[in-house]
């Protein structure tokens, strides 16, 4: 299972062989979305929760999300140091993947990866972002279920609804629950919930945690699966993985034009003379793309 998820995180022809050979045996798995700042426990309740399926008889898959270094571009894969609980569980398949550069919290290769792990039976699989920040929100479309983990230190309310956290969040944990401050911050998530227009079933629970010591840890694991049965009941976990699979296809068409359009950049055709003009500053970048567009020589092959 590493090698095969280096291999998809290579890309490339073995890549796609790789993925199409999974594709059959994937799509049963349930996904569970973790998010949070940075020092929020979010490894700590990842592991606990772990365990708690675990003694459910069920295999568990994790991947760690750690961000990568916008200067070295290396990643500390840490995340394996706090779940050494789990190292030696053969039921337990855990890997660590670097941000790459991805905005968003998530490297490309997850969906992927979440396919591997599927395959190979491992449900649920549990996904860890990397806590960069509040613009994390690409695990909306990566899980089935999020889990927003917050903490006293995290900020009010009002800040988070601006963050759109409230709006991606499936089951609100508010973890280190024994510091000051974390009822207040759990009282005033329940107010702004309440002036969010929301059906009354899809209003996320808000629960306090000391997952450190596992305290509350039980309540997070019920109230992901009261999701789960929420979202199977009104049909709405198959449309939440259309908008998936309908999101990644266009995120790697994205990527392909993209690496398209930059080859070209370098070929000598119309894209290269036009990016030549922008770069001399003889012509607007907006007005010099638009006018690519519009005479339809952008993806015209070379020499055409």
């Amino acid at each position: 299972m590493a090698r095969l998820i280096t291999a998809l995180e290579a890309g490339g022809p073995e890549s796609l062989a790789l993925l199409e050979a999974l594709h059959p045996h994937a799509g049963d798995g349930y996904v569970i979305g973790v998010t949070g700042p940075p020092g929020s426990g979010k490894s700590t309740l990842v592991g606990r929760l772990t365990g708690l399926y675990r003694a459910q008889g069920r295999e568990v898959g994790v991947l760690a999300v750690d961000p990568t270094s916008p200067y070295t571009g290396g990643a500390v894969l840490g995340d394996r140091v706090r779940m050494q609980a789990h190292a030696l569980d053969r039921g337990v398949f855990l890997r660590s993947l670097a941000t790459r550069g991805a905005s968003g919290g998530l490297p490309r290769v997850i969906g992927s990866a979440v396919r591997a792990l599927d395959a190979a039976g491992l449900d649920p699989v549990l996904i860890e972002t990397a806590g960069v920040g509040q613009t994390e929100l690409a695990v909306m479309e990566a899980a089935d279920t999020i889990v927003v983990v917050l903490v006293p230190e995290s900020g009010d309310a009002v800040q988070m609804l601006k963050a759109g956290l409230l709006e991606i969040a499936d089951v609100f944990v508010v973890n280190k629950a024994d510091r000051e401050g974390a009822e207040a911050l759990a009282a005033d998530l329940e107010a702004v919930l309440g002036l969010v227009e929301s059906e009354a079933d899809r209003r996320p629970p808000v629960l306090l945690t000391e997952a450190l010591h596992g305290r509350g840890v039980e309540r997070v694991l019920e109230a992901v699966e009261e999701h789960r049965e929420r979202q199977e009941d009104a049909s709405r976990l198959a449309e939440r993985r259309r908008a998936r699979r309908r999101r990644e296809f266009l995120d790697a068409v994205h990527d392909g034009l993209l690496s398209m359009l930059e080859r070209q950049g370098e070929s000598g055709d119309a894209m290269s003379e036009a990016l030549s003009r922008v770069e001399r500053g003889e012509v607007d970048p907006q007005v010099a793309a638009s006018a690519l567009l519009r005479d339809g020589t952008l993806l015209a092959p070379p020499g055409t």
